[in-house]
């Protein structure tokens, strides 16, 4: 199998390092994304999305190349890596050009200007640009231009969302990932990647919010009229549920954990303080009842901290109950169960868990939450690779050369027109 025909996402987290091998298979006479192999390891070295041993993090990182390699039988060259959200602002940029020609026609290489020109903003000490998302363009007066080219005009402008990390984070995670001779395909913003597979373009429009809830953030990316609207980080997640029930229970935090996926639930209210589980079966020393009622209730108590937190995201944007096609859940933290109903209950809108969209695999991890955001990042690969752009919008991080982005917008354009 050629090698270049392989694809991999590798999502570097602070509980855990997931990656995801896969290739396009043809159906029909479309393409589908075949994961072909996918593999985990505890993550160490890594908290809170930042690494703080590089030996560590390389030490845990190879661990899974070698699982990942042993299972498709295919080293893995190069992969697309996930930025955390941790250390990442986003913000609104306007970008003003004159229209080149002397008969006012915009050409591609006007919008190319237009987008540099948005990217000439005054970046915090010690950020750098991770994307450069366009959003809407403005010829003259006229607003709302989703392709430009082939209008006529004197200005064009574009309204670009630019997403910034912090340089010493991005270049720690980097050290890590070439540090394990895999080279580094682009870098991608983690919930960028989740929402790249779990949400349609026809949700994007109507309106709709990913939350990927990790080990100890959640991500959000609020979706609107096809482009990002809002984009934050929390610092919570599911390890903070772990640590609840571990404390409430008198237990160890791993206990806690398998009592958390196995018997625990979101929404207490259906449950009988008369249902009990012996933590002896789950790894206690000793006979230990516990009440499932008590469980849960411990359960939902930090799952609504979270998601009061999501809704606060979303009064910050005027969409709280107001997103036409709902919230989308993802991550690892979203296998507890009852959380969509309890969600449901909170946040006033429609709730679904995000799995994987036109995914096929020879395993059971496109069926596992936890394995979103590498999923997406493969995905994200593989349209990097194709002779379209990346992104249905055009989407171009600070790194990438102004001929690719000419020759991605080339292509784009093109595919609208025909």
């Amino acid at each position: 199998m050629p090698n270049d025909q392989i694809f991999a996402g590798i999502d570097i987290g602070s509980c855990a390092v997931r990656i995801v091998v896969g290739q396009r298979l043809p159906v029909g006479d479309k393409e589908s994304v075949h994961i072909l192999g996918a593999a985990e390891t505890v993550s160490e070295g890594v908290s809170r999305g930042t690494v703080i041993s590089i030996e560590d993090a390389v030490s845990t990182v190879s661990s899974c190349l070698e699982r990942v390699e042993r299972m498709t039988g295919v080293p893995v060259s190069s992969a697309m890596i996930a930025i955390p959200g941790t250390h990442v602002s986003s913000l609104v940029s306007k970008g003003v050009v004159a229209v080149a020609r002397p008969d006012g026609e915009i050409r591609e290489d006007d919008v190319v200007r237009a987008i540099e020109a948005a990217q000439n903003i005054a970046t915090p000490v010690n950020f750098e640009i991770i994307h450069v998302i366009p959003k809407t363009f403005t010829v003259d007066s006229q607003p709302g231009v989703k392709d430009p080219v082939g209008m006529t005009g004197i200005r064009l402008e574009v309204d670009a969302q630019i997403v910034q990390g912090l340089s010493a984070h991005i270049k720690n995670l980097t050290k890590c990932v070439y540090r394990t001779g895999v080279n580094i395909d682009d870098l991608v913003l983690g919930i960028l990647a989740a929402a790249e597979v779990v949400v349609t373009p026809r949700q994007k429009e109507l309106g709709v919010a990913v939350v990927n809830i990790g080990g100890s953030t959640t991500s959000i990316v609020v979706f609107e009229q096809g482009d990002i609207m809002h984009l934050a980080t929390l610092p919570i997640g599911a390890d903070h549920i772990t640590s609840d029930i571990a404390i409430g229970l008198r237990t160890s935090i791993d206990i806690a954990e398998k009592v958390k996926l196995n018997y625990g639930r979101a929404v207490s209210k259906d449950l009988t303080k008369r249902e009990e589980i012996n933590l002896k079966e789950m790894g206690a020393d000793s006979d230990e009842m516990v009440s499932l009622k008590y469980v849960a209730n411990i359960i939902q108590s930090r799952a609504e901290e979270i998601l009061e937190k999501v809704d606060g995201e979303l009064k910050k944007i005027d969409r709280s109950g107001m997103l036409p096609a709902g919230i989308v859940i993802t991550g690892g933290g979203a296998k507890v169960a009852g959380l969509t109903d309890l969600a449901k209950q909170k946040l006033r809108l429609p709730v679904s868990l995000g799995y994987p969209i036109g995914v096929t695999s020879i395993t059971d991890k496109v069926t596992d939450l936890g394995y979103t955001t590498a999923i997406g990042l493969m995905q994200w690969a593989m349209r990097e690779a194709e002779e379209t752009p990346a992104r249905r919008k055009g989407e171009w991080s600070k790194s990438k050369p102004v001929e690719k982005v000419t020759e991605h917008l080339k292509k784009w354009f093109g595919a609208m027109v025909h």
